[in-house]
């Protein structure tokens, strides 16, 4: 989308000029609709002749210019966005310590502590607390999201794979990148808490034997997979796509690597989130997403598994199973990405304006609570290094 102030082009109207080319037309018209909505309040529907003025009372003839009206509507979009993430903060730090304390007070056997992640007690009593806190964590921002937002369902949730090569591709891609993010930790810290816990009950016994254990496996595997990419790659993705793709896949990926609150996990986090972001944009489906972050738990679960051999053979073979899986997504990426080269489809919206887009996003960081936000998180992961 490009302005330019001719006698030709003098009429600015970003809904009718936004790159539409890249999705099926069922969801473009969806969003188009949720767009040109005169009381929404969160639609960037910024439309204006340059040669003609607005007389606004007690202010005489006033010219709104493209970029204060865009960073406005950045503003309230992640205001919407930081409250959503201050709620996932609050239940994740707060809410779930304050739950445990009460059981633990009532006299179930569950424990822990206002200054650490650790959770103790009987193995039911603890997956049930960790299942309910990814749920509330991830359903509680999510209805508030929706509620406010109020995007379309064939808007919210892109579902047409227009493209299952990329699809693949995006599969490739994750196991790849999930190699390269696992070298500096391996595996991430509470997969590991989780595992030792279970494996620590009974040393006789395979972890596979623990119903709790296989139970919290699936559900962090499957559930948290679904609902996390439904987050992020749901309501508030779409709203921050009207101002172009790359925008709304930086600003969400930041989102997902600050909420993880640990500095060994940040990293994976928002590279994972970005490659969940494109494949889903260029494939049309949300479930290339959802795929890319089960295969990556997967993955680090294997990692966890592979971990529990305490033969001296236990780090040829983790290396080995690492440099495989890296092999197989690199190789799978850059065939798919040889095939189709030849093709002169782009998939990823372009957008420019009079503002760049680093302005775009200091304005979104700058915007009250998300400034917040990212303080808050940032407290959390330092203080999980230091306990």
């Amino acid at each position: 989308m490009k302005f330019s102030d001719t006698s030709d082009d003098a009429v600015i109207d970003v809904v009718e000029q936004f790159d539409y080319s890249t999705q099926n037309e069922a969801y473009n018209e969806t969003f188009i609709t949720w767009r040109r909505k005169i009381d929404n309040p969160y639609a960037f529907n910024f439309i204006r002749n340059r040669k003609e003025s607005i007389f606004v009372e007690g202010k005489g003839f006033e010219n709104k210019s493209f970029p204060v009206a865009e960073q406005e509507s950045i503003g309230k979009i992640m205001n919407t966005a930081g409250i959503a993430m201050f709620l996932w903060i609050v239940i994740d730090n707060l809410l779930s310590r304050v739950a445990v304390a009460v059981f633990d007070f009532i006299g179930f056997d569950i424990h822990t502590s206002f200054v650490s992640t650790a959770i103790s007690g009987g193995s039911t009593e603890i997956v049930t607390a960790l299942v309910l806190v990814s749920l509330f964590k991830l359903l509680v921002p999510a209805f508030y999201l929706r509620l406010k937002l109020k995007m379309p369902k064939r808007t919210e949730f892109m579902t047409t794979l227009n493209h299952a090569s990329e699809m693949f591709g995006a599969i490739f891609m994750g196991l790849a990148v999930s190699a390269i993010t696992s070298l500096p930790n391996i595996y991430t810290n509470r997969t590991r808490d989780i595992f030792n816990y279970f494996r620590d009950i009974n040393a006789d016994a395979s972890v596979w034997d623990q119903e709790q254990f296989v139970i919290y496996t699936i559900f962090d595997i499957i559930i948290v997979s679904i609902l996390s990419e439904l987050f992020f790659r749901g309501a508030i993705f779409v709203a921050l796509r009207q101002f172009g793709d790359i925008f709304a896949i930086i600003v969400t990926s930041v989102m997902s690597g600050l909420l993880v609150q640990d500095f060994r996990e940040m990293p994976a986090a928002l590279l994972i989130s970005a490659v969940a972001s494109v494949g889903m944009l260029r494939s049309g489906s949300i479930f290339t997403a959802i795929f890319v972050q089960a295969i990556f738990k997967m993955y680090r679960l294997a990692l966890v598994l592979i971990e529990a051999d305490t033969t001296d053979s236990l780090h040829l073979m983790r290396n080995g199973f690492i440099l495989i899986v890296f092999m197989i997504g690199a190789a799978g990426a850059v065939l798919l990405y040889l095939a189709r080269r030849s093709s002169d489809v782009h998939r990823i919206a372009v957008f420019s304006s009079e503002l760049s887009l680093k302005d775009r996003l200091i304005t979104a960081f700058r915007t009250f609570p998300v400034s917040a936000d990212i303080c808050f998180c940032i407290l959390a992961a330092a203080i999980k290094i230091i306990f």
